[in-house]
């Protein structure tokens, strides 16, 4: 019997909301089983704003940096940064007691993970995308096993290291749908409209939010309207359209409650990092995915391709978009309803409510089986 009860597990986060969120979800799942949790994050303005209301977990900040090129002259302070950092790890562990170290994707993690490695820890890194960075090929140098939210991922890791496929944890906060109308209301909307969330991820996404505010008196002409996140970097620069045109929406710089903007939303605009995809999953949302063009190893294509493939979602390329095509491509979509049911059932299909407790059952068997002696990874299908 696997049992989580007091054990310590240290979680390595941060820097954006695909790493963070999901760290939150499995530090929640593994102290409702009575275990104890660290969560290790950033010093990023972004990692302050979605911490706020987690006072219950513990969270540690931590210098980092992403790795540059090899021949770089910033690989002098990428070291430097790493090395104290590590130190800073190694001493974090010790004090918590720390028995397994796991880390969620970025270079936030890489110290944490060394950390644990030099400690013999059982340490696990968890790649949310379907095309793993730079930073998580790295960090799998220093994990015992790699935990996975798409099956077209394993393979990408080689045969080197145990690959089990879990899911991408979702926030807790998500859980319980809100209705409709509350959130419509909670957000001050028109009921009677169709609605569209326009989201950039937590750190927003400057021409996704430039075409929506060229296209906001198109929109509200046709009687639709926008419930638009737009991050905070760049509110200012989209804040004057909606001032010209209140009746096409709400604009908000960050939503700490995105779970009333999921219920209200009868089509999303958003890119496509991995958490993203899986709270529109969950939420059986249609979705127009624009991948950020410059992601590392293009991985928001292949994120957007598991959904666009089964048809939860439309993929269209950034720079195809202008602001005369845009708005009437959107327009076209969301007043076809016999179009937007046949999303809706493709991504709920794709959800995966489940991932966290997977997650916790994966480093509570290692952990189980560390106390006996043997330290290697099975898969959650044996448990």
């Amino acid at each position: 019997m696997l049992t989580i009860s007091e054990r310590r597990l240290v979680i390595a986060c941060g820097g954006t909301g695909g790493h963070l969120f999901p760290g939150i979800a499995v530090a929640e799942a593994w102290t409702r089983k009575g275990g104890e949790a660290l969560l290790l994050i950033s010093e990023k303005q972004i990692d302050a704003l979605a911490t706020e209301g987690y006072d219950h977990l513990r969270f540690e900040k931590m210098p980092s940096l992403a790795m540059p090129g090899v021949f770089s002259w910033r690989m002098l302070r990428f070291i430097f940064v790493f090395l104290r950092s590590l130190g800073a790890c190694r001493r974090l562990l010790k004090d918590f007691r720390a028995e397994a170290v796991l880390g969620m994707g970025g270079f936030t993690s890489a110290a944490p993970l060394a950390a644990g490695r030099i400690a013999g820890l059982p340490t696990f890194i968890h790649e949310s995308n379907a095309v793993p960075g730079k930073a998580n090929r790295l960090n799998a140098l220093f994990s015992r096993a790699v935990l996975v939210g798409f099956d077209e991922c394993v393979p990408l890791f080689g045969k080197g290291k145990p690959v089990e496929v879990v899911g991408t944890p979702l926030r807790p906060s998500l859980v319980n749908r809100p209705a409709r109308d509350e959130a419509i209301a909670r957000f001050g909307l028109d009921p009677g409209k169709k609605t569209v969330m326009v989201m950039g991820g937590s750190q927003g996404a400057r021409r996704l939010n430039e075409l929506v505010a060229a296209s906001l008196p198109r929109f509200a002409e046709s009687g639709i309207q926008l419930l638009h996140i737009s991050g905070p970097g760049d509110y200012e620069l989209v804040k004057a359209a909606y001032a010209a045109c209140p009746e096409a929406g709400l604009l908000l710089s960050f939503c700490s409650e995105i779970q009333f903007a999921y219920a209200a939303a009868d089509l999303a605009i958003c890119r496509s990092g991995a958490s993203t995809l899986t709270e529109l999953g969950y939420y059986e949302i249609p979705s127009v995915l624009i991948p950020y063009p410059f992601a590392a190893d293009d991985h928001q294509t292949a994120n957007a391709r598991i959904f666009s493939g089964p048809g939860a979602a439309v993929l269209w390329v950034q720079d195809e978009l202008d602001e005369e095509n845009f708005s009437d491509k959107i327009l076209s979509l969301i007043l076809d309803e016999k179009q937007l049911l046949k999303m809706k059932a493709a991504a709920a299909g794709l959800s995966v409510p489940e991932a966290s407790g997977r997650v916790c059952e994966c480093i509570a068997a290692s952990l189980g089986r560390s106390r006996h002696g043997h330290p290697e990874f099975q898969s959650t299908t044996d448990l």
